[in-house]
């Protein structure tokens, strides 16, 4: 990869990255030219050839950027450093869709990415999917305080049927051309308010909401 990319303003590097994800998103690897994707950042094919000496490169580069995108945002959020749960879960998702308004196109290309299976990034896909795995929220990481909660709950299960609905939810949000991200976070919303009304103990009004 050519520094030269990151010297260019934050606002073309974003061009190209977002051109990027809307076009590996919408195809499997090798039917993405890299033509389009050019296009798609308004700049010609051989500047990005400048930038990336190959379609690969540009792959794996987008492939590692979400995950520093990710993982960056939710740090900054807070959500794993709040002593209230509900208030980790609004956290998260306030990260996740701010994270949507800006790269619309990366929720999609990551599932693409995920369950590509061309030998040319196959393995460095897998490899990179072992390494980040371990960056995954968990009951651990929060300060759960079990009196918050009905008595008996397994507080591991409750966490891990809100994580995957969670991202279920997520996924089938991305699906579509048009996110309304300000709708996505009322539903969420209703959804946290509606979990906190089956797990909390009766009397408690934990949260941000």
């Amino acid at each position: 990869m050519n520094d030269k990319f990151f010297e260019l303003p934050l606002e073309k590097q974003e061009k190209i990255i977002n051109a990027g994800f809307r076009v590996f998103s919408q195809n499997s690897y090798k039917k993405s030219p890299m033509s389009e994707i050019a296009d798609a950042a308004g700049i010609s094919k051989s500047l990005l050839f400048h930038y990336f000496h190959n379609k690969k490169e540009l792959y794996l580069f987008l492939w590692d950027k979400c995950a520093t995108i990710t993982i960056e945002t939710l740090m900054k959020s807070g959500c794993y450093f709040q002593a209230d749960f509900f208030d980790s879960m609004y956290k998260g998702m306030k990260a996740k869709a701010n994270i949507i308004r800006q790269y619309p196109d990366l929720g999609r290309f990551v599932m693409k990415a995920y369950y590509e299976k061309d030998p040319e990034v196959f393995s460095e896909i897998q490899a990179s999917i072992a390494k980040h795995g371990a960056f995954k929220a968990n009951a651990k990481l929060l300060n759960l305080d079990p009196e918050q909660f009905i008595p008996g709950l397994d507080i591991e299960m409750m966490y891990q049927d809100m994580y995957w609905a969670s991202e279920g939810y997520l996924w089938n949000k991305v699906q579509g051309d048009n996110i309304d991200v300000d709708a996505m976070e009322q539903e969420f919303t209703k959804l946290i308010d509606f979990w906190k009304s089956i797990y909390l103990r009766k009397g408690e009004s934990y949260g941000s909401n």
